[in-house]
């Protein structure tokens, strides 16, 4: 017996898949429910747990329906591969937002060609990105985060008293990868 189940994903904690649920819920009835939470699309589907576990789970004649086709994924080549493998399967797979049924010659049109826009986007977005960092150092911009701790301070201390990296971490509140960079920092200027 055929089945209609569905995918949820988000990519971060502060992020919910209440309204992918509630839409795909007031347009189906959905028998078994996969979600990745917190869980990047740049994560291949294979190493995604809850899509992993769907792609295993469904049998030929399911409909697996999704929010959004970038739920899937956010690399063209990944959500194709995803897609065909399903289809292979004998899965159809349904995308709400985008309104389409990529089981069918025009889905699968749409599936490539909306991938292909998103991952340009994408694209743009990171060269902007870098143009905008580059402009930034060339006007003598300080970018990230003001350091919050004195290297040579750390250093001293930890040297003083003989601590370990995990004891200095926790004198002064800090992650151990912080007393690591002052150590490696006060290396470096010496």
């Amino acid at each position: 017996m055929s089945e209609t189940i569905s995918y949820l994903r988000v990519s971060t904690d502060d992020q919910s898949t209440d309204t992918q649920r509630a839409t795909i819920e007031s347009r189906y009835n959905i028998d078994k429910w996969f979600v990745d939470e917190a869980t990047s699309g740049t994560i291949k589907a294979k190493d995604r747990e809850g899509l992993s576990t769907l792609m295993n789970y469904a049998r030929s004649g399911d409909t697996v329906i999704v929010y959004a086709i970038d739920r899937l994924g956010r690399n063209t080549v990944d959500v194709l591969e995803t897609v065909e493998t399903l289809e292979a399967g004998g899965v159809a797979v349904v995308s709400i937002r985008e309104g389409f049924d990529l089981s069918t010659p025009m889905g699968k049109a749409m599936l490539t060609m909306l991938a292909a826009m998103a991952e340009l986007e994408r694209s743009n977005i990171k060269s902007r990105q870098m143009s905008g960092i580059e402009r930034a150092k060339a006007e003598g911009r300080n970018l990230g985060r003001e350091k919050l701790i004195d290297d040579d301070l750390v250093v001293r201390w930890r040297q003083d008293q003989s601590a370990s990296i995990k004891d200095t971490a926790e004198f002064f509140g800090i992650s151990t990868a912080s007393v690591k960079r002052a150590c490696r920092a006060s290396k470096a200027s010496q």
